[in-house]
């Protein structure tokens, strides 16, 4: 599943789909069978997902795949989640696309040695009775140890926060056969104004983790470029805003620098967290959901 032609070239990356609230489930099936009748490639389900609530997206679907976006690794059991990605993926055609991450050491207490944790991490899924295919899972590498584990030992790349250049950098240690499917924020706005203060706003809280602004630093960023939730020039380097041609063609910088899938996320000012669906439906004919 884990490959340019099944996971298609435009995915959406959302937290808004997790199935945690009972009362929410019919309003989540919904904007899951939209997104699957709209023709996007994938869903990536962001927030650390559980492997059940993929599954859940993945009952309400017929076609589309489902990623974790991704499945932080300090919060299940390799043995547990190679259990729960068997029983998933075996009644849903393989659609079934297992993110890893490790996270952020301010969000995790026992976090430690993320490299040799992710290295052993993957070794328990080879190990476990009914083993994660590295062809199946995909790592949300930034740095160049991590990319190349996602090179080696998985399918490929799943990179959060990213710019087009690292996109050409991730490309070129990941070689040729590899995914490299990055995640790209964008704001629906043609106030421009508008569109970098719900950008700002979104971003400050990412400012705050190590492992993207020293990402960002290693991309030429400098540290006055993370303050009051970004500069005009970081927002314009890790975000699409404006209309939908100009999300299109902030599409098309990252295809070209090398990605085979992106993973769009779109980011409102809607403080409530409410399903982005009408943003979803008008981008759809915008974007090269087909390759085109």
């Amino acid at each position: 599943m884990a490959s340019h032609s099944a996971l298609g070239t435009i995915g959406i990356w959302t937290a808004a789909l997790r199935s945690t609230d009972p009362a929410r489930h019919a309003e989540v099936r919904e904007a899951a069978a939209e997104l699957d009748a709209l023709g996007y490639g994938a869903i990536w389900l962001g927030g650390s997902p559980a492997p059940d609530e993929a599954g859940f997206l993945l009952d309400a679907t017929s076609r589309i795949g489902v990623a974790t976006g991704i499945l932080s690794i300090w919060d299940h059991e390799a043995t547990y989640v190679a259990e729960r990605f068997a029983a998933i993926d075996a009644v849903h055609d393989g659609r079934f696309v297992l993110g890893l991450g490790v996270s952020h050491s301010k969000l995790v207490d026992r976090y430690a040695r993320p490299y040799s944790a992710m290295q052993d991490y993957l070794t328990a899924l080879d190990s476990a009775p009914t083993p994660v295919p590295a062809s199946r899972r995909v790592l949300a590498a930034l740095g160049p140890k991590m990319l190349k584990l996602a090179r080696d030992r998985a399918a490929g790349a799943h990179p959060y926060l990213v710019t087009p250049e690292f996109t050409a950098s991730a490309r070129e240690i990941l070689g040729d056969e590899a995914v490299l499917a990055p995640e790209l924020k964008v704001v629906l706005d043609t106030d421009l104004d508008r569109a970098r203060a719900t950008a700002r706003h979104y971003l400050s809280f990412y400012l705050a983790l190590p492992n993207y602004t020293n990402n960002l630093l290693r991309l030429g960023f400098e540290e006055k470029d993370f303050a009051n939730g970004g500069s005009d020039h970081l927002i314009s380097s890790v975000f699409a805003l404006g209309d939908e041609e100009a999300i299109r063609r902030r599409v098309d910088t990252f295809l070209a620098a090398g990605a085979d899938h992106l993973a769009v996320q779109v980011v409102t000012a809607d403080p409530r967290g409410a399903i982005p669906r009408a943003e979803w439906r008008a981008l759809a004919p915008a974007l090269p959901l087909h390759g085109n």
